[in-house]
This record gives C-alpha cells, sequence and structure tokens, in this order.
C-alpha cells in the first residue's frame, strides 16, 4: 500500500522537471494516520489495512506540504476526492464521482485565486485543516529522508521555474 499510495508519487515528483501545479490524492482518512516514518515499512507491526491506508494517504499530505515548502514557485497540495463508487469505494458509497475529481481538476487548470495556493489540504474545493504532522518540518524531512533511502533517488530541493 505505502510502495503505491505514498512512494510512487515521492519518486515520480522527484523525478519530474519543473510543474507549475502538484496535486496528490489523499483521504480523510488521513487523520488517523501515524506521522513516525518508521511504520511505513515496518516489519515489526501487526498488518493493518485500515492503519496502512491512513498512514499512506497522511504521507501523501505530508509530501505534498513538503513540496510547498521546497518548491516554493509550484503549487503543491493534496485533495481528499471523497468516498465514491468506484470498484474501491464500493458501489454504496455515498459520494458523486465528478464531484470527486472536481476539485483535483479546479487545482490543476484554474486561475481562481482560491486554486492559485500552496501547501493547502482540499475537500470539494475548500481547504480543510489537515493533521498537524503534515506542517511539522522535522515529520516532513524524516519522510523524505525514508524515500530516499527505499528509493535511491532525492528529491531536489530546488528546481528551476
Amino acid at each position: 500500500m505505502f510502495a503505491i499510495n505514498t512512494l510512487a508519487p515521492y519518486l515520480l515528483t522527484a523525478l519530474i522537471g519543473s510543474p507549475q501545479r502538484l496535486i496528490y490524492l489523499s483521504s480523510g482518512l488521513h487523520q488517523g494516520g501515524d506521522p513516525d516514518p518508521g511504520v511505513l515499512q515496518s516489519r515489526q507491526l501487526r498488518w493493518n489495512g485500515s492503519q496502512a491506508y491512513a498512514n499512506s494517504k497522511l504521507f501523501d499530505v505530508v509530501l505534498a506540504f513538503a513540496v510547498a515548502r521546497l518548491w516554493p514557485h509550484v503549487l503543491s497540495n493534496a485533495v481528499d476526492p471523497g468516498w465514491a463508487p468506484t470498484k474501491m469505494g464500493g458501489a454504496s458509497a455515498p459520494g458523486d464521482l465528478e464531484q470527486g475529481v472536481a476539485t483535483q481538476v479546479w487545482l490543476a487548470i484554474s486561475e481562481d485565486p482560491g486554486a492559485k495556493v500552496s501547501g493547502r489540504y482540499f475537500y470539494r474545493k475548500r481547504t480543510q485543516p489537515a493533521h498537524a504532522a503534515a506542517s511539522d518540518v522535522p515529520v516532513q524531512d524524516a519522510f523524505l529522508a525514508a524515500c530516499e533511502q527505499l528509493t535511491g533517488v532525492r528529491l531536489p530541493t530546488e528546481v528551476t521555474k
């Protein structure tokens, strides 16, 4: 779960040129995530799929906020698309697929001042409070160091426009 939900976005971000905007998909469940990077690949912990998902989504927000801090000319945000009726969400999910993608599209292309911000967490085109650890620089740095160790690829601290 961590490899797909979090490590892959880290690696793509580290290898990308200099984008104007980055949008990371998270979940409201990130609020229950554990901000200790040691939980990412721990073999000592008993597997808990729900907790692993929450952790991976928390670290997506951590990544978005770290990129916003390190690359100030890039708009980097995290989005909760909501619980939508997909294969993963199930047919009984109360959300709407169109609403689920509307915020990402808006953040990607809109010239609206509300979309031209960075280091924020969004749900339905509105900023929402994110887990406090997402803004914690030592947590961000520990997460980036763990990803660098796992991938052998460092997130550049400066990218040019």
